[in-house]
């Protein structure tokens, strides 16, 4: 079982967003289910669009929410907030629609609390709003350190001190984090995993940007999302036996060639799963003497 809350907050008294929601939406999109339409994350979504009516996104809504997602039983829960982000002297807040002055929201310690206590193996926490990277740091005693229990990961837009920017109708770094769902940044096997989507996402920032923060504590690290293998797994599975050792040499004659005057069956059978392209553009076989 794989649940996700997902929140986006666009309308705020002051100072209203216009990507929020959007974002939620293409998250819900690309988590809901894997490349081949099978279920992937159960998602719970909360937003607020400019001039909504519904139910406002308070601190106690989202409080409950987030006691919802870490309290039940499941193999993974995801958190994904898109809205803003603040900081004072005490913590950094996710700002909800009732913000005060040093209640501006839910603390991200309250946040890491709850993942930290929840007995849910593997948890995924992905903020993208301002002031994003105080998530995992202990307040006022020590910024420096990230306090997570094994399970957890973080993936934060930005550094505590800095904003998050919204480019075209939603958040720069949630649309770097749905290319990777997508596939940008899957493996072998086709598997997007958390690690790699912050490698994806910190790779496409530029250095004079807003940098992401990956924090993690975990003993294996499991896909959020199957993609499209880029490489048949039939083909895959062929490979230890044409090549016990990674490092092993298959030693071609003209035997391992249909068109030569002498070719051996068994050989030409080999030569011929070799040419398989994805493999070479892949590295998975690379010529002797391209090595």
């Amino acid at each position: 079982m794989r649940r996700a809350l997902l929140v986006g907050i666009d309308d705020y008294a002051h100072e209203p967003l216009y990507g929020c929601v959007n974002d939620v939406e293409r998250m819900e999109s690309v988590l809901g289910r894997h490349y081949d339409g099978s279920p992937n994350f159960d998602c719970l979504t909360l937003t607020s669009p400019i001039g909504s009516t519904n139910n406002p996104i308070t601190r106690s809504l989202l409080r409950n929410s987030l006691n919802r997602l870490f309290s039940s039983s499941a193999d993974v829960a995801l958190f994904y907030f898109s809205g803003h982000g603040t900081e004072n002297d005490l913590d950094g807040f996710l700002v909800t629609q009732d913000a005060e002055s040093y209640d501006e929201g839910v603390s991200m310690t309250d946040i890491l609390k709850r993942a930290n206590d929840s007995k849910i193996k593997e948890i995924i926490i992905l903020i993208d709003c301002c002031n994003s990277g105080h998530l995992g740091n202990p307040p006022v005693i020590d910024n420096s350190k990230a306090l997570l229990r094994e399970g957890v990961s973080i993936l934060t837009a930005s550094r505590g001190e800095q904003p998050s920017v919204e480019v075209e109708g939603g958040g720069l770094f949630t649309s770097l984090v749905v290319d990777a769902l997508e596939g940008g940044t899957a493996d072998i096997l086709g598997n997007v995993s958390a690690p790699a989507v912050y490698a994806f996402v910190e790779a496409a920032l530029g250095a004079w940007d807003q940098r992401p923060l990956f924090k993690s504590h975990v003993s294996r690290v499991i896909a959020l999302r199957r993609c499209d293998p880029p490489i048949d797994q039939a083909i895959l599975r062929r490979l230890p036996k044409l090549f016990p050792l990674p490092a092993e040499e298959i030693p071609l004659d003209p035997s391992f060639e249909p068109s030569s005057g002498n070719p051996n069956k068994k050989n030409t059978a080999i030569f011929s799963q070799l040419q398989v392209q994805d493999l070479a553009r892949l590295h998975l076989v690379v010529p002797s003497e391209a090595v």
